[in-house]
């Protein structure tokens, strides 16, 4: 498979951003003084232990916005979010030439103020969590109880935020208390609140599509003082998503995000250094079924569309 979208070009367009998977541009006319909205790009790019692979992922970049989209759409009566388009027929006229690279897969959004913390809610013991609780009992400081195994659903979900680290490692975990220290006590108890209300309306809505929504995490910004949901949200790259007619405990349940990417890797003994492998066509297959399919169970949509509407802008 060859027909990933791993990098865009667009002219002279200024590229304020290439991270993992988001290709991030300043839409024309900005100036320092008035620095303008912004255009978001999904790439179909896919990273594992900190390194982007060889191989993208056909569509994965159009998976991932849509999904957002949808989430951005739903959670808009709990909080408003950065995106103004995410049909390109609406985009400034400059930017036509470049359909190819946009259509289905990017976002015109407002430019936002972030907060420098990753806002992380979990319902179960997975992941990094498991390895926190079997060492510590708790989880990023949280005490939890004796005898829990790994996956099992938490008495109540939990906050367990990060501070955000641009340097291309893991972000670091880091205790409420270090929170409102950073960003002061109004903001860091509005976005605690805010995502634990995020996830249960979110995980709620999942469970009646067969879907248990494990944890996830969430970026927000300010736009016009008001607190913004930012970047993308409830996605399978962001979130941890089991069939919950495979949901296990005592040991690892089945996902619907890059776990069988990274099950792949460990295989192979790669010493996860750069530089990064390509997968296989049949693995690069598989992982573009299991987006998919975490897309049609959570949208109910069976197909990607070309350009979306703007239900999601705030």
């Amino acid at each position: 498979m060859n027909d990933a979208l791993l990098t865009t070009e667009l002219g002279s367009l200024p590229l304020l951003a290439r991270g993992k998977v988001r290709d991030i541009y300043a839409l024309p006319g900005a100036t320092a003084d008035a620095p303008g909205d912004l255009l978001f790009i999904a790439t179909d790019r896919i990273s594992a232990f900190d390194h982007i692979l060889g191989s993208g992922i056909p569509d994965k970049g159009r998976i991932l916005t849509q999904i957002s989209r949808f989430w951005f759409d739903f959670l808009a009566d709990l909080v408003p979010s950065h995106v103004i388009s995410t049909d390109i027929s609406k985009f400034p006229a400059s930017l036509a030439p470049y359909r190819g690279q946009l259509e289905g897969r990017s976002m015109l959004v407002r430019r936002a103020e972030m907060f420098p913390v990753e806002c992380v809610v979990r319902g179960y013991l997975s992941g990094s969590g498991w390895k926190d609780y079997q060492a510590t009992g708790a989880v990023c400081g949280i005490d939890l109880p004796a005898g829990l195994r790994e996956s099992d659903r938490l008495p109540e979900p939990i906050f367990t935020p990060a501070a955000k680290i641009n340097t291309g490692g893991h972000d670091e975990n880091i205790p409420f208390s270090t929170v409102i220290d950073t960003i002061g006590r109004e903001y860091a108890e509005a976005l605690r609140d805010l995502t634990l209300a995020i996830y249960a309306k979110a995980s709620a809505y999942a469970a009646t599509k067969g879907v248990i929504l494990a944890d996830t995490k969430f970026e927000f910004g300010l736009i016009d003082g008001r607190i913004a949901l930012c970047d993308e949200v409830l996605t399978p790259d962001s979130s941890r998503y089991w069939p919950a007619d495979e949901y296990v405990t005592g040991g690892p349940t089945p996902s619907f995000d890059k776990q069988y990417v990274r099950d792949y890797l460990e295989s192979i003994h790669w010493n996860k250094q750069a530089p990064a492998p390509a997968l296989p066509d049949e693995v690069v297959a598989r992982t573009r079924e299991k987006y998919m399919q975490a897309f049609h169970l959570l949208t109910g949509r069976d197909s990607l569309e070309e350009s979306g509407g703007d239900k999601a802008a705030s």
